[in-house]
Order: structure tokens, then C-alpha cells, then sequence
């Protein structure tokens, strides 16, 4: 029944499996290729007609196309039946290949179909330029889609892009005007979609009639309301990631999707995703140019920056080389690591490392308060100053917020050299800034550099200092050697003196015995007093050579000491008897303040003795008349005090520090001019260390104290430092 239904058409039908064996050829078709049609079946097409291949080149050429390509294909050629002009339609499917043979060229059906073919060429053609052009990729989606309404002959299509079916968002749209979406539409349209799990790239999803096919009940009352007929959906993938999905929609009839029409929208897609391929690509290459052009301005700015702390640098470096002035070259560096680097705030400390303190001496600041002055103990920082001290440099951001700074970062740096560290640099930008290792080694450069700077400023002041020093000594030398000069020379011109008168008095005295008895006792006082200038000069002769002798041998301190137990109670009056005369004379009043209990002391009696009268003496010599000098003895845990105090002098605080130099006098302090060598308190201060104590010197108030220092027990002092030595 079938097949004498199909030899009745008007038209030539032949089928083709995908191998090329003839399956079925009606009477129109076997009339046409000129064989029986028994003759024809099971047998391979080209094979059985050998001629359509060589004389027909035309239809064989169609037919491979179409079968390989999967391609639909409409075209005119001579038929060899009766010379006929032919119309050749071939569709391509899943079974093989069908072939529709019409005689007649006015044959309306067959033009048509070969213009659609020509229309849907024209629609990938004018895709792919868009493309080779760079369109912008909405324009090219919607173009082509627009396209696809007239092609197609569909009442809408609708190309969506879906992200994990949170973000869907509808591209591009073409409806007809029976047809157009309601409000909502599309969203609702999205829930059909999203019931598929299974979206395959490269597969496609037709429903020829929504009332027939395999749809759920959800998903055919959804299409019904949507007044949707039957519909296609093709997946779209980029790289093989789902992108999104492109719908067509048959509204006014249900429709067989046929294989020509699925292959056009696979080719649709294919170029879709080669336009989404190519965005990406334009859209890497202009991140790539933005980020190359980021990089050259970085480049160009680190090498700008580079260049500008190169300069800074040197500018320290000339300064340090130029200049011996450590305040200047500080100043300078500070100044410079500020603006150069976009400080808030740069300083410079210095430390005191006896005290364990820290000084900010230099500072430059831009947009922060200042903190110059600020003296900082190390004991209350040991987190920071543990590491500075050991040369370690470190970065960080307060916690809690400084009271006139706030919240800052800081960087700070060790001013150090291979002798130790001299100070720092500190760094201080705003919060939340973090210092770069190129930022970090500038600043340690810079430090380098200070640190050198300021060894050799403290090198030259030293020199300098000692240069003023030893021209000092020489002052001092000249002056040793004038007054020793001076002071040799006047006793011994007294003496001669003296000795010359008593030449004299000795001569007259033997004249005198002859002529005048009675004058014997004014001639012996005269003789008697000259005697007594001599006597007084000689010994100041020999007190200042046993003071040279003293010093000279406690300076070589080999001398053993002779120990013993005295109360100062006791011991004391009868050291001071000696100068109450004196005292008396000058008008000077001599106290004794000692306290009752005392315990002994044990020491070198002569040393402690030549001290105390050295200190008289020297009281004696600078307190003006009216004036009272007091010796006092404290008892104080293992140690004992003597002081010797004289009221109405002072000594220049200037002059403090040197009175126990050797040779060192006090310039214009000595009221009954007596002179001296300056070598009594050089000689003092040697005894007391010689006895395991000290002396030390206050002047203030109107009156000068002289205060020894000395263990209570020498021989136990002594017998712990052997033991100590041990």
C-alpha cells in the first residue's frame, strides 16, 4: 500500500542509507535514472549508476555534500531521462540520505527551497564577519537572532545567558507580532529550562508537538500557557563550560524538526561561541595591555623613585664627606628621607648608653606632630630596644594609638657601625602603610652613611679635644716649671739672706764683744730669728720635693701598708692641736664634730694623718679671716667619712673637676698668698685611694667640702680582693 502510494507521486523518490545502498526507488525515479527498479534495490547508488557519478558530476557532488555535511541541498541539473530539466532536493537524516526528482524548472516549491538554503548561507556568512570584524557582541547576538525568526519560520527566539541558574539573563530576543512574550515570560520560560540536568554539548532538544511528545504535565501546561506549540533548545558551551541556551518556538502549529533545520542552529551556535570565544580573547588582550601599561608606569615610577633616592644618597654622602658637624649631617638626613620617601615624620635618636636613654636630637616632619626632645628610657621599650641595640632593624603599627600621633606605622633602623650602635632612624607614616624592601634598604643606607658621619665628627671632636688637652698639659707644664722655679727660687734667696745677715750679725758681733758688752742679747734675737727663716724655708724646700717623691711612689704603689685600729675620738684633737696657732693667727675657728660610739677604723695611721693635714692645710690657706673650718667623721655601714669643710670660699663649678689634677690651682683663690705647687689635693686623693677609699670635692652655698671615703677595716678590704683575685 505504502509503496504504491509513493509510485504515484509526481515527483521521483529515492532513499539512501548513510553507506550509499539503495533502499527504495519509485517507478517516477526509476523512469527518470532510466533502470528497473527491481534491478536497482540493495545495490550501492553509484555503483548500480556508475554514469550519475561521471556524466552527472553536478548531482554527485550535491549528494556527497549533503549526506557528509548533513547539509540540505536544492539545485537544477540535466536529466538523462528524455533530456529533461531537473530539480534535485536532497535532505539529509539519521537513516541516510532522501532524494526528491522533479521535472520542470517553474517548479515554485523547488526555488523556494533553494533560496531558504541561500538565505541560511547568507545568516552564517553574515555572522562570521561580524565576528572577523569585531562587532560588539550584543549587536552580533541580536542580529543573529532576529535572523533566525524568518529563516526558521518561528514565532519567536530567544537566546539566554545562565550562570549556576542564579544570574539568568535574556541576550537577545526576536518575536513576531502575534506572538510577542507577555511581562514574565521569560523568566517563566527559564523554569522549562531548568528542569533539564542533562545539558549536553553539542546535543539539541526538539518538541514537535507539546501535546503528543514525551513533556511532563508541569512542563506541557507551562508551554500551553505560554501558547507554545512546539519548541527546539540548543545548549551553548564556552570552552567546554555551559554559557546558556538558545530557544525556538513554534506557536501557531506543532512542527517536525528536521535534520537540516537542527544542523543550521548547531552551525548557529558554533558561531555564537566562536563570537564569545573572541570577546574573551579581546577582552584578555586589553586586560593584558592595561596591565602591561600598569607595569610600565610602575617601572616608570620605581625607576623615577630609584633615581631620586640615588640622588638623596649621594646628597648625604657629600654631606657626610664635607661636613664634621654631626648636627648638620643629621639634620640633612633626616630632612632628605622625609620628603624623598613621603614621610609623615622622619627622626634621628642618639643614645646614652651609661644612662640607657634615647634622645630624639633631629627631626623633619610633614604631616604628623613633632617629638623632637623626646627622651625615651630603654628599660620601658625592651621589645623595640632589645633589637635596635642589637642591630636589628624592624616594621610595625602601634596598637594602641600614641597620644598626639594616633595610629601610625613606623620603621625603625639602628645607627651602627663595628664599634656599636650610636642611635636610630625612625620612619613614621600613616596607618596601615607597609615599608618595601627597596624602602627598607634605602633607610639602612642612609643609616649606614649617619653612622659614619657621625664616627667621624666624634673622631675629629675627640681629636680636637685631645689636641686642646695636651696643649693644656704644655700650659700647665710652663706653668709647673715657672712656679717650681718661682718657688725654689724665693727660699733659697731667703736663705741666702738670711745667711748673709748672719754673716754680718756674726762679724759685728765679734766687735761688739770687744767694745760693748751690753748689746750680746739684741745681737742673739737677731741671730735667732734669721736661724728661723732658714729653718721654715728649708723645709718648705723639703716638703715640696717629699710631695714629688710621695706622689711618684704611690703612683707606683708597691709600697706594702702597716694597718692599725685608731678611734677617731681620740685620735683626731691631737692631729688638730697643730694648727689651732695657725688658726688663731688668721682669725680662722677650728671645730671638731665628732660623735660619740664611733666604732674603731683600721688603716695606714700615716697616710690617714698626712690627709687630714693636707686638708687642714689647704683650709688654713684658702678660708679668709672671720671664717670657721669644721672636720667631721660619719659613720656610714662598712665605710667611714671624714670631711673638712671651710666656709666663705667657693671653687668655680668649672674648676670642681680638676682641683685634684697635679699642678692644677685655682686662679685667683688664695686670700693670704702663700703660693704652692697644686700638688697637695693630686697628692690626697692618691693617699685615699692608696687606703682602698676615695675623696670627692662640693663647693656651694659659701663654703667648699672635702669629703674621704674609706672602709671600715682595710685588711678585711684587702683580704677580699686578694680572694676576688684568686
Amino acid at each position: 500500500m505504502l509503496h504504491s502510494a509513493l509510485d504515484k507521486l509526481g515527483e521521483g523518490l529515492v532513499l539512501l542509507t548513510p553507506t550509499w545502498e539503495l533502499t527504495y526507488v519509485n517507478s517516477r525515479a526509476a523512469a527518470i535514472l532510466g533502470h528497473n527498479i527491481q534491478e536497482l534495490l540493495g545495490e550501492h547508488f553509484w555503483t548500480a549508476l556508475p554514469h550519475l557519478q561521471s556524466e552527472q558530476g553536478e548531482f554527485y557532488s550535491g549528494c556527497q555534500r549533503s549526506l557528509t555535511e548533513q547539509l540540505p541541498l536544492g539545485f537544477e541539473c540535466e536529466s538523462l531521462y528524455e533530456h529533461e530539466s531537473l530539480w534535485v532536493q536532497l535532505e539529509p537524516h539519521e537513516e541516510g540520505l532522501t532524494i526528491y526528482l522533479r521535472g520542470g524548472s517553474s517548479d515554485h516549491r523547488w526555488v523556494n527551497q533553494q533560496q531558504q538554503y541561500d538565505a541560511r548561507e547568507a545568516l552564517l556568512t553574515a555572522t562570521a564577519r561580524r565576528i572577523q570584524q569585531k562587532e560588539d557582541l550584543q549587536v552580533t547576538f541580536q542580529t543573529t537572532v532576529e535572523g533566525l525568526l524568518p529563516l526558521f519560520r518561528v514565532d519567536r527566539a530567544l537566546l539566554y545567558r545562565i550562570e549556576n541558574w542564579q544570574n539568568i539573563h535574556l541576550v537577545a530576543q526576536a518575536t513576531s507580532t502575534d506572538w510577542a512574550l507577555r511581562d514574565g515570560d521569560e523568566r517563566r520560560i527559564t523554569w522549562v529550562m531548568n528542569s533539564h540536568q542533562d545539558w549536553v554539548e553539542g546535543s539539541y532538544y526538539p518538541v514537535a508537538d507539546v501535546e503528543q511528545d514525551d513533556v511532563t504535565l508541569a512542563e506541557q501546561a507551562l508551554l500551553r500557557e505560554l501558547k507554545v506549540k512546539s519548541q527546539i533548545i540548543v545548549p551553548i558551551f564556552q570552552e567546554e563550560r555551559f554559557w546558556g541556551l538558545l530557544v525556538l518556538h513554534q506557536c501557531s502549529t506543532p512542527r517536525r524538526w528536521r535534520g537540516s533545520d537542527i544542523e543550521l542552529l548547531k552551525k548557529v551556535v558554533m558561531q555564537m561561541t566562536l563570537a564569545l570565544q573572541q570577546d574573551e580573547l579581546r577582552e584578555q588582550v586589553s586586560l593584558l595591555n592595561a596591565d602591561l601599561e600598569t607595569q610600565v608606569q610602575e617601572r616608570t615610577t620605581q625607576l623615577q623613585k630609584a633615581l631620586d633616592w640615588e640622588a638623596m644618597l649621594k646628597r648625604i654622602t657629600d654631606k657626610v664627606r664635607d661636613s664634621l658637624d654631626e648636627n648638620q649631617i643629621l639634620q640633612k638626613a633626616v630632612q632628605e628621607l622625609a620628603l624623598v620617601m613621603g614621610m609623615g615624620a622622619c627622626n634621628a635618636a642618639l643614645y646614652d648608653l651609661e644612662r640607657q636613654t634615647s634622645t630624639i636630637y633631629y627631626e623633619y616632619v610633614t604631616t604628623l606632630p613633632t617629638s623632637q626632645g623626646r627622651v625615651a628610657k630603654m628599660a620601658n621599650y625592651p621589645e623595640i630596644y632589645n633589637q635596635l641595640l642589637q642591630a636589628q632593624q624592624f616594621q610595625f603599627c602601634s596598637i594602641t594609638p600614641n597620644p598626639v600621633r594616633g595610629r601610625v606605622s613606623m620603621l625603625a633602623c639602628p645607627i651602627f657601625d663595628n664599634e656599636g650602635v650610636l642611635g636610630d632612624l625612625w620612619m613614621v607614616n600613616h596607618e596601615g602603610y607597609a615599608f618595601s624592601d627597596r624602602e627598607i634598604r634605602l633607610v639602612q643606607q642612609a643609616a649606614n652613611q649617619c653612622a659614619i658621619a657621625l664616627r667621624q665628627a666624634r673622631l675629629y671632636q675627640a681629636a680636637q679635644a685631645q689636641v686642646a688637652e695636651l696643649e693644656k698639659i704644655n700650659r700647665l707644664k710652663d706653668e709647673f716649671l715657672s712656679t717650681v722655679s718661682h718657688e725654689l727660687r724665693t727660699p733659697m734667696t731667703n736663705m741666702k739672706m738670711g745667711i748673709l745677715m748672719l754673716d754680718v750679725a756674726l762679724k759685728r758681733r765679734e766687735g761688739q764683744i770687744q767694745e760693748k758688752q751690753p748689746q750680746i742679747n739684741l745681737f742673739d734675737n737677731k741671730v735667732t730669728h734669721y736661724i728661723d727663716i732658714l729653718r721654715k724655708e728649708c723645709e718648705r724646700e723639703s716638703q715640696l720635693i717629699n710631695d714629688l717623691l710621695d706622689l711618684q711612689r704611690l703612683d707606683a704603689d708597691g709600697q706594702p701598708l702597716d694597718l692599725k685600729a685608731i678611734n677617731l675620738k681620740d685620735w683626731l684633737p691631737s692631729l688638730i692641736n697643730i694648727f689651732n696657732e695657725r688658726a688663731n693667727d688668721r682669725q680662722q675657728k677650728l671645730c671638731l664634730k665628732v660623735p660619740e660610739g664611733l666604732p674603731s677604723l683600721t688603716t695606714n695611721i700615716p697616710g690617714l694623718e698626712r690627709i687630714v693635714a693636707e686638708l687642714l692645710n689647704n683650709a688654713c690657706k684658702y678660708t679668709p679671716s672671720g671664717c670657721e673650718i669644721s672636720i667631721q667623721a660619719v659613720h656610714l655601714g662598712e665605710k667611714m667619712e671624714l670631711s673638712v669643710v671651710n666656709s666663705g670660699v667657693e671653687i668655680p663649678e668649672s674648676e670642681v673637676a680638676r682641683i685634684f689634677d697635679k699642678f692644677y690651682r685655682v686662679p685667683s683663690n688664695d686670700p693670704w698668698k702663700q703660693g704652692g705647687t697644686g700638688l697637695g689635693l693630686a697628692l690626697v686623693k692618691k693617699l685615699s685611694q692608696h687606703l682602698g677609699g676615695d675623696i670627692r670635692a662640693e663647693s656651694g652655698n659659701g663654703a667648699t667640702r672635702f669629703t674621704v671615703e674609706l672602709p671600715l677595716n682595710l685588711e678585711t678590704r684587702q683580704s677580699q680582693r686578694l680572694g676576688a683575685g684568686q
